[in-house]
This record gives structure tokens, sequence and C-alpha cells, in this order.
């Protein structure tokens, strides 16, 4: 089933070239079904390409999905035009009242900053705190896996004294799992971190279950009960080229860095990098709305009351 997206999106036209189905408003009030609605709280700085990223994994999943993008309202983002926020983005207080099946929180770059020193730390906490009655299931990537660890858990973040940095081979905990249903028993996922969450620090009574970690970078995917939420610490999304986009940033700017672990061939920054998380990406994913169809509410105003 395809995903419904505005056509004027960049990522539409990324989309469809890519040969996923992209539904428009006509097309999609003919289907009689409910559309999953779906929420992505864009915090990374290439926001256009975040879209795309997360619009490829959602459109590729066999159920219609309405996705809607939001923005924190008291921040200026620097990399992104106005008009594109304007023209796609509502902010959080603009979509507070509705109900979602599913909402994405990404990562930020920020992560070696105190949670209460992020400018929009107040905000992102009630955000949170509104997961918990006004969304189905949250989905929390990196930064901001992180960030929702410490505000239900208390989980800390521990800087690292050099970056996790490459596509790392990661191994999976629980093959019962919904969640990794179809997934090997070990397979790479990207990680671009400067902290880290600590498999010793997660409370024993918060009934988290990791169900993926790696013997370098530690956990990876957390899976919660209580409110059907999912944490990873890794950008699973990427696309095959973010590491690479990221490391002639760094080498550019004179900022020490390492090749990235396992990404190019013979580690060899001039070759082509090799995407090896593609397929395990599209099954988290869709493992993740197939769960959240089969467990919210027909009634999207049920969503959060029982």
């Amino acid at each position: 089933m395809p995903i419904k997206i505005p056509d004027q999106l960049p990522a539409h036209d990324v989309l469809v070239r890519e040969g996923v189905s992209v539904m428009d408003e006509r097309t999609a009030l003919r289907q009689d079904i409910r559309p999953l609605q779906i929420g992505l709280l864009n915090l990374m700085p290439n926001k256009i390409r975040t879209e795309a990223q997360f619009a490829r994994l959602l459109g590729a999943t066999p159920l219609q999905v309405e996705l809607t993008l939001v923005r924190i309202g008291n921040h200026k983002a620097r990399n992104t035009p106005e008009d594109h926020l304007i023209s796609f983005y509502q902010t959080w207080e603009e979509v507070r009242h509705r109900r979602f099946d599913g909402f994405i929180i990404t990562g930020a770059p920020i992560e070696l900053l105190p949670f209460e020193d992020v400018t929009y730390w107040d905000e992102l906490r009630r955000i949170l705190d509104w997961t918990t009655t006004n969304v189905h299931s949250p989905f929390f990537i990196c930064w901001g896996a992180m960030a929702a660890a410490w505000h239900f858990h208390r989980i800390p973040k521990h800087a690292l004294e050099k970056k996790a940095f490459g596509v790392f081979r990661h191994r999976n905990n629980r093959p019962a799992s919904p969640y990794l249903s179809g997934f090997s028993d070990d397979f790479s996922i990207p990680v671009s971190r400067w902290t880290e969450v600590r498999k010793a620090d997660i409370p024993a009574a918060s009934n988290l279950d990791v169900l993926m970690e790696s013997d370098v970078t530690g956990p990876c995917l957390l899976a919660e009960p209580t409110g059907n939420r999912l944490y990873i610490f890794n950008h699973i999304e990427y696309d095959s080229t973010s590491l690479k986009e990221e490391y002639d940033r760094d080498v550019a700017a004179g900022t020490p860095i390492a090749v990235p672990h396992n990404y190019y061939p013979d580690d060899d920054p001039a070759r082509p990098p090799l995407n090896r998380w593609r397929s395990h990406a599209h099954l988290l994913l869709g493992n993740w709305i197939n769960q959240v169809y089969q467990t919210t509410p027909y009634d999207l105003d049920a969503v959060g009351k029982g």
C-alpha cells in the first residue's frame, strides 16, 4: 500500500524515482480503510533528507500510511529553508490535540549537551509525556531514544572517548519478537554518535527488553510493553551515503575523524560505500507498522484510553 505525503514534498519525487508507491489525496479517499496516522518529529538538521529516509521505509509497508511532519515550535532550523517548514510541517502545538497510531522522534546532533541544556528540552519533555496519552506506539531514534530513556527511566548517556562511527555487527537477542520477524541472527547497522547507553544502567524494574545489541557499541534496540515504546540508539534509517557525507564534512572542516568502520570497501574512502543494512531497515520499520496495525484501536479517538 502506498504512503500518503504531499505531492510537492521533495521526498515525493525521490520515492517515485525509487519505485516506492506514493498516493495522492483523491486515491486515498476512494479506499474504504482507515490509514495509519504516523507522526514524525524531525529533529535532524537536514530535515529534507530525513523525511525521505523515513518515508521510504514507511512507504514500503503493505498498509496505507499517512505521514504528518512535526517540528519543535520554538526552535529555529539552520539547515532547512523556512518556506519548506512552513509548507510541510506543523508545530507540535498545532497537532497536540490529535491522536496518532505511531509517532517517531528522530535523533539530533546534540549528544554531548546535558539534556537540560538543550534549548527545546522543556517542550520535548512535554511531547514525551504527550506520547503516553495520544500515541499508540512511539518510536525513538538515536538521541531521541536517549532523551526518552532519560525522561522515562533516568537512564544516563555517557560520553565516548572517540566517536562510534561506522557500520557495526549486531546480535538478535529475541528472534521471537514480532519486531524482529525475519531478522538474521546477526546483521549490520550504521552507528554515528559520541555517547552511549549502557546495559548495566537499564533498571530491572523498567521492563525494558534489549532486542538488539553489539559487542562493540552496546545496546541498540529496546522494547517496552508500557506504551508500546521502541528505542533504537543507532541510525538504521540512514541512506547509503549518510556516513560518507558526515565523514567528508568532518574532513573538510579539519575535524579529527576516523574512516567509518566496515563502511567503505577495504576502508578506502575513494571507493563507493556498501549498504549492508537496507533490508533490515525495511524489516524493522515494516514489523513496527504491522504491530501498530494489529494492536491500535480502529477508532483513533480511543488511542491512549485503555
